[in-house]
């Protein structure tokens, strides 16, 4: 199901990884540069919603394994990307109550594959991440997911905000992790539900708590004023876990 992360650089061959449908995550070319192969390239990273960035050629040779990138590299995804339709069909087939996982610009791989293992073991049926101001499935995060990529479906979306209210029409609810929020002890957190996740240093964004249902403080007792967001992603999706065995 996997394949390693890859470099592609070279006019021709990035082409051809586009029209082959392999996922690109990012694609860099040479600022300044104009020509007709150039622009036909653009055109299909546009095409397929792929982040653009428009780099010096000191930082494409820094990238470039051949030295032969001819203004262009693309980053591939390591693994295939599902849509949000697939997870939500993996939870009608198990007939369980979708559990997603949403994270709202984890940018730490190593933070994405920790918590994709979580969201494996926890039993969510998938992960859903922004395409922007995130880290994708990188060869770093599917090593440190150690397998549960191979299991565990994660679609990455333009818009959070966007995806949380088509899920809401279907029924799901959401909780965000947030220090203000309740004790998530004493909220209800069975049904259909998604639980979002915030970056390392800012947490949730305010637009994407405003579209949550509730939001859980993780109770602390220590002296430093958070956790690791993997770390916190654990112990809310187990508390997720345990109100829903209780609820069976």
């Amino acid at each position: 199901m996997g394949y390693k992360e890859q470099t592609i650089e070279g006019r021709n061959a990035v082409m051809e990884a586009f029209r082959s449908g392999r996922t690109i995550d990012k694609l860099f070319v040479l600022k300044g540069c104009q020509d007709g192969p150039i622009n036909s390239i653009i055109r299909e990273a546009r095409k397929q919603n792929t982040i653009i960035s428009y780099v010096t050629g000191e930082r494409l040779n820094q990238m470039s394994e051949t030295g032969k990138h001819q203004g262009v590299v693309a980053c591939a995804a390591a693994y295939e990307y599902a849509e949000v339709e697939d997870i939500l069909r993996l939870a009608e087939e198990k007939g369980e109550p979708p559990f997603l996982f949403l994270l709202d610009g984890i940018e730490d791989p190593h933070n994405l594959g920790a918590i994709i293992r979580t969201a494996n073991l926890a039993g969510a049926h998938g992960v859903i991440i922004p395409k922007r101001r995130a880290a994708g499935l990188t060869a770093t995060v599917a090593k440190a997911s150690a397998g549960a990529l191979n299991y565990t479906p994660v679609a990455k979306v333009t818009n959070l905000g966007a995806v949380i209210e088509e899920l809401k029409e279907k029924g799901l609810w959401f909780v965000c992790a947030d220090m203000d929020g309740a004790a998530m002890y004493d909220l209800n957190l069975t049904g259909p539900i998604g639980m979002v996740i915030g970056n390392e240093g800012e947490g949730v964004s305010r637009l994407i708590r405003e579209k949550c249902d509730y939001m859980a403080a993780i109770p602390m007792k220590g002296d430093i004023d958070s956790l690791n967001a993997s770390v916190a992603a654990g112990v809310l999706a187990y508390e997720i876990v345990r109100q829903r065995m209780n609820a069976n």
